[in-house]
């Protein structure tokens, strides 16, 4: 969808004290004449008061039917720091990637216009962010110490959708939509470039894409409130979300989900820290790969044996390659440093090539080989797609 907007002149952020972060809070907004007076009115007190960063709210109507966008054009004009941009098409996701893809902030954020989110989790939000620490920072309601007060439905359909996140892509954020989330703007930009969805997938999409791409994204507990007036359709967002997570997992699975991500590499705090010579870890690595494929082949061959007691080798063989597999999937979701690595899609490729090595592997057998033989064969087949599925990737990735 073409996000592209006319917009008034966008005036800058104040400027920064003391060489401190600038913050663009958007609130995208339909059909919300009602709740947008007293949100911008709270937020800009609020700011006002406790912010210690310099600061700018945007609201985006976003294809508003009613009085909104009269009422957001009246209060940019009675608040010098309030904003407001209208878009001609609907959308969270396609308001969010206007107004963070124009912001001069360094930093953007935005929170929905209800202010279910308690605002004090805002600093704490913003800081993991504004310290360097993290790249993109996000709102939990289902992190340990958050408190929450929504009805059994919502909260039912909030917990599914996030563990089919947790389980089937290996994501360590626990609340995918919450409304509330800040972004360092150099990097959340040429990750908009690759999100496709304009609605409330969004988020999800963008969320998943980092992980993928090894950025760090940091979880504050707040406190949340449901507003009866919501706009969100419940069945409809969970329909397009489920098919927003087919097609991200087809582009993980694709390799189309990589994007080039300015991320400083750490480096050594001490000045006289000794440092290994270039390549060291690298083969380290390769060694520890080739440790982890040998044992992952000797595991195989040991589930292999006593199966093969009760049906034909093809059968054995796929029996003794799900087992396995399935102790890759959990072991590969507590993995934290492969980052970018989706573990359940990387287990159905591991199964996928295991299985065809060492299909061919038993079959190439001379008849009357043998178990022990069979079992030699699909070991050496195992280790040898392990290594060519984490090897290769990784000299891609370099």
């Amino acid at each position: 969808m073409d996000t592209r907007v006319a917009t008034e002149p966008s005036p800058r952020l104040p400027a920064p004290r003391l060489g401190l972060a600038g913050v663009d809070i958007v609130i995208p907004v339909l059909n919300e004449e009602r709740a947008l007076p007293g949100c911008v009115r709270t937020l800009t007190a609020f700011l006002d008061r406790e912010f210690p960063l310099p600061w700018r709210v945007t609201i985006v109507d976003n294809g508003s039917t009613d009085a909104t966008w009269p009422v957001a054009a009246a209060l940019a004009r009675e608040h010098e720091q309030v904003h407001a941009r209208r878009l001609d098409v609907r959308g969270r996701g396609a308001a969010l990637r206007a107004a963070w893809r124009d912001s001069p902030a360094d930093i953007v954020a935005y929170m929905d216009v209800d202010l279910s989110t308690d605002l004090g989790a805002l600093f704490p939000l913003v800081a993991s962010v504004a310290s360097g620490h993290s790249e993109i920072a996000l709102g939990s309601r289902l992190a340990h110490g958050a408190r929450t007060q929504r009805t059994l439905r919502r909260e039912i359909v909030s917990r599914a959708y996030n563990l089919l996140l947790r389980y089937g892509f290996g994501a360590r954020f626990s609340d995918a939509q919450c409304g509330f989330k800040a972004a360092r703007a150099d990097v959340v930009r040429p990750l908009m470039a690759r999100v496709e969805d304009d609605s409330w997938f969004f988020d999800t999409e963008l969320l998943l894409l980092a992980e993928h791409n090894g950025l760090r994204v940091h979880e504050v507990p707040v406190d949340w409130i449901e507003d009866a007036d919501s706009r969100v359709r419940i069945f409809r967002t969970a329909v397009d979300d489920l098919k927003g997570l087919a097609r991200v997992a087809w582009s993980m699975a694709r390799g189309r989900a990589r994007v080039a991500v300015a991320r400083p590499e750490p480096i050594p705090t001490h000045p006289d820290a000794v440092l290994p010579r270039r390549g060291t870890a690298t083969a380290a690595r390769v060694a520890s790969l080739a440790a982890v494929g040998t044992l992952s082949g000797l595991l195989c061959a040991l589930v292999y044996l006593p199966l093969r007691q009760l049906w034909p080798p093809s059968v054995t063989n796929l029996g003794a390659l799900a087992l396995v597999g399935l102790l890759h999937a959990g072991a590969g979701r507590r993995r934290l440093s492969r980052p970018r690595a989706t573990p359940y899609l990387r287990a159905a490729a591991l199964f996928a090539t295991g299985l065809l090595l060492t299909s061919v592997a038993v079959l190439a057998l001379p008849p009357g080989a043998g178990r022990p033989a069979e079992a030699g064969v699909v070991a050496f087949a195992v280790a040898a797609a392990y290594l060519l599925l984490t090897l290769l990737p990784a000299r891609t990735r370099k």
